[in-house]
């Protein structure tokens, strides 16, 4: 007769189970976020591009072929390909290749410091308006609203033009319109995780509210902010491009990407190539940025990851 089978009990469960759990190796938040971003192969092109486009701007004095401000007039508007000049000259002889590698450093540079200006102001401003409420989000709130009121690219024109054209004008413009967004965001966030139930747990523990939000709020929210930066780092390139194709940004001889194609559109029925190239440099790097956000918001959220 067969003996009957042994069930084992609830403890020695509960105990085979904790054993299996310590026994897992401990895998941190980084690799498990780079681990899913590794999948999406789109994500991992965009952040290629970016890369790319970040080491060509820091590496432009030892990449760059020729001195990106040398007038050679004997060798105006060649075509890509001439030997020596592998995306051609503009209109008066200077490389483009060399003129991009340069720009990149401008361009790359007026999209990664306003945004981390905006980004770091705004998620401030969020945190403050959001978890305070009162008095303190009705006026951060209504202030940023008149912001929101006038469409960005138009009011960050409006600003660029009353102050000049120049650098940090640009730079200025740009954060004026992107710190409301950002803030917005935040704000949003923070509603929703402050009346999470580990949220009041640590208030009726008696936690600070300082610690609350750094410790339960803000780790919660940064992921979002951190998607949206990348996705806005991408829309201030195109910014910083226009206002410098208007003649509101940085002014010529300077090499950057938006002044190249404002330079371009005088020759471009004879060269087109001069303004056809800095155009697809700005739409490949933008989409290199959106392609990678749209990869980190995958990757960032534990239900789209499907871990």
């Amino acid at each position: 007769m067969r003996a009957p089978l042994m069930l084992p009990r609830a403890d020695e469960q509960a105990t085979t189970q904790a054993a299996d759990l310590m026994a897992r190796p401990v895998v941190s938040q980084t690799a498990i976020v780079w681990r899913s971003l590794r999948r999406d192969r789109f994500a991992v092109a965009g952040l290629a591009v970016v890369l790319l486009a970040v080491l060509g701007a820091v590496f432009a004095p030892y990449l760059a072929p020729h001195d990106p401000y040398r007038v050679n007039a004997a060798a105006r508007l060649l075509p890509p390909g001439t030997s020596g000049h592998l995306l051609g000259t503009d209109d008066i002889g200077r490389d483009i290749a060399s003129r991009l590698l340069w720009g990149g450093r401008i361009s790359l540079w007026v999209a990664f410091f306003p945004v981390l200006i905006s980004g770091t102001l705004g998620l401030a401003l969020g945190l403050a308006s959001g978890y305070a409420r009162g008095w303190i989000d009705q006026v951060a709130m209504r202030t940023l609203d008149v912001v929101l009121a006038f469409p960005s690219i138009l009011l960050a024109i409006g600003i660029a033009a009353a102050l000049g054209p120049g650098l940090q004008n640009v730079v200025m413009a740009i954060v004026v319109v992107s710190v409301p967004i950002f803030a917005r965001l935040v704000r949003g966030l923070v509603l929703s995780v402050r009346e999470r139930e580990y949220v009041e747990a640590a208030r009726c523990l008696g936690a600070s509210t300082v610690r609350i939000v750094m410790r339960h709020v803000l780790p919660n929210v940064l992921p979002s902010v951190i998607v949206y930066a990348t996705l806005e780092t991408g829309r201030v390139v195109i910014f910083a491009a226009g206002l410098s194709f208007l003649g509101l940004g940085v002014q010529p001889p300077a090499a950057d990407w938006g002044a190249m194609l404002a330079a371009g559109r005088q020759v471009l029925a004879v060269a087109p190539h001069v303004a056809t190239i800095p155009g697809l440099v700005i739409f490949i790097v933008t989409l290199g940025f959106n392609l990678l956000g749209d990869g980190l918001r995958d990757a960032l959220d534990p239900r789209l990851r499907g871990t």
